[in-house]
């Protein structure tokens, strides 16, 4: 990257202005209210986070597709001109952003991780990009993804892989990794996510930071072939802390006519303060599934331990299983993934010359999908449903369930994906990420918040969920959890 030029623009700073070191710690609420007070310009936020890139990003690989700092610099001296002028755009005005590679960018290529998209650019931006954009936030460059956002660990053929931000010798996880990592290491402030098996849960909590996957229609998908059938996948807010997790989802959150079920509730609500009084909430925890999942030893134990937090805000934990039989669920979701994968990637697979570019896995996935029958995805469309009709039973007697965010910790950033767990066998390159399945086909808000960390460090993570379109609810007990537990304090050791 280029060197960032000196400063020079006059500021009026009537308190003491944070310095580049000290701006890419402050919390998204805390660097909103300086730049809007201008006690730190838009240039000084821009200069400190390419700083930070610059110093980090070679380590792990998190950002791609950077832009020029000279234009970036351009950009956050327009925001500061605006403010002298009275006009703020939003909370996000003058933030450094980079939008996952799923993401579409107009002007700034989206590769999707795969070299079949390696010189795509866009005309026109997502949703949640076109959002941001719109509360001020500047595009940097993208955040790194694996190809088509397959697979939770984040490599590609395009950008190579993304590493751990508590050990460049693991996974990052994914798809989400580079916005975690970039997180974990103060490249960004906020990062925006997208979820389908778990990928804004697992890279966060292998980078000790929140995703938040939010209830079904929440933020709105566009544009897309389809707006009725894809009903896995979502996107959704990353940050360092619940608050400002929530904060990044009311503005990513809110009906678009293009996206018929998205929700049509003010989204305001999660800018709101998040603290609540828990005394007397239930709370059931689901565990391995009473040993149905295979888990990495120590990782039940770490995670069981992290409940505790729960019981010193005054709420009860009580282990429980769903009345369901979890091997069909697993048959519902190859079903319902390999019908959207299929769609999806499909002429990718079946133009030849395509085909020899993209990792064997999305051919498998797409091969699976086309065997399928009009039967077979009925019979999973109604596996799904009656697992949503169990859950809500589940919600009869507990306010939110609890569940491991992953059943191993990072592994060798080497791995394209673990054979075994615990001398089980995987049978998919997927499987050892079936913890995550059951929020994504019940459509529920799910928070993933930091459960602590391993004899080497390692960190791991709690998914807590609540009932359908409960996302205040599900944020409030995260942000009461985060403020007990105090693991989102802890560092990467890469920055001390």
């Amino acid at each position: 990257m280029t060197a960032v030029p000196p400063s020079d623009s006059s500021f009026a700073k009537p308190d003491a202005a944070p310095a580049g070191a000290d701006i890419v710690e402050l919390d998204a609420r805390a660097l909103s209210r300086a730049i809007a007070e201008r006690r730190v310009s838009c240039r000084e936020v821009m200069q400190a986070y390419l700083a930070q890139i610059e110093r980090f990003n070679p380590q792990v690989n998190a950002l791609v597709s950077l832009q020029p700092a000279e234009e970036l610099l351009r950009q956050a001296d327009e925001r500061d001109a605006q403010l002298a002028r009275g006009e703020r755009l939003g909370w996000m005005h003058g933030f450094p952003q980079a939008p996952k590679d799923l993401a579409a960018t107009a002007g700034i290529v989206t590769t999707m991780g795969s070299l079949t998209l390696k010189s795509h650019v866009p005309r026109e931006d997502a949703a949640v990009v076109e959002r941001v954009r719109r509360a001020g936030a500047i595009l940097i460059g993208k955040s790194n993804t694996p190809e088509f956002g397959l697979g939770s660990n984040t490599y590609n053929r395009v950008f190579g892989i993304t590493r751990n931000a508590f050990d460049p010798g693991r996974s990052a996880g994914g798809s989400s990794g580079g916005a975690a990592v970039a997180l974990a290491l103060r490249l960004l402030p906020v990062a925006d996510g997208s979820d389908m098996m778990g990928s804004l849960r697992n890279p966060a909590a292998w980078n000790n930071v929140v995703g938040f996957r939010p209830s079904l229609g929440r933020v709105p998908s566009v544009p897309a072939r389809d707006v009725f059938y894809q009903q896995l996948a979502t996107e959704g807010p990353m940050a360092r802390s619940v608050a400002d997790a929530a904060l990044l989802l009311s503005v990513q959150a809110g009906f678009d006519p293009r996206s018929p079920l998205s929700l049509d509730e003010d989204p305001a609500c999660f800018a709101a303060p998040l603290r609540r009084e828990f005394k007397g909430a239930r709370i059931g925890w689901l565990g391995d599934y009473g040993g149905y999942l295979a888990t990495e030893p120590g990782l039940l134990a770490l995670c069981t331990q992290a409940l505790h937090h729960f019981e010193s805000l005054g709420c009860t934990v009580e282990p429980v299983l769903p009345d369901y039989p979890m091997e069909r669920l697993w048959r519902c979701w190859l079903a319902l993934r390999g019908f959207v994968v299929a769609g999806l990637t499909g002429e990718v697979v079946a133009n030849e010359r395509a085909r020899a570019l993209v990792k064997p896995e999305l051919v498998w996935e797409v091969e699976q999908g086309l065997r399928l029958t009009a039967a077979d995805l009925w019979q999973a469309t109604v596996a799904r449903s009656d697992w949503y009709q169990a859950l809500r039973a589940l919600f009869e007697r507990f306010d939110f369930l609890v569940l491991p965010a992953a059943q191993v910790f990072p592994f060798d950033a080497g791995l394209d994906w673990p054979k075994s767990i615990a001398g089980r066998a995987m049978d998919s390159y997927h499987r050892w990420m079936e913890v995550v399945i059951g929020p994504t086909l019940a459509g529920l808000p799910t928070a993933a918040v930091p459960a602590g960390f391993d004899a080497q460090g390692l960190p791991m993570g709690l998914q807590i969920f609540g009932p359908a379109q409960q996302d205040l609810a599900v944020l409030q007990i995260a942000h009461a959890y985060e403020q007990a537990s105090g693991c989102t304090k802890v560092r990467s050791p890469l920055l001390d």
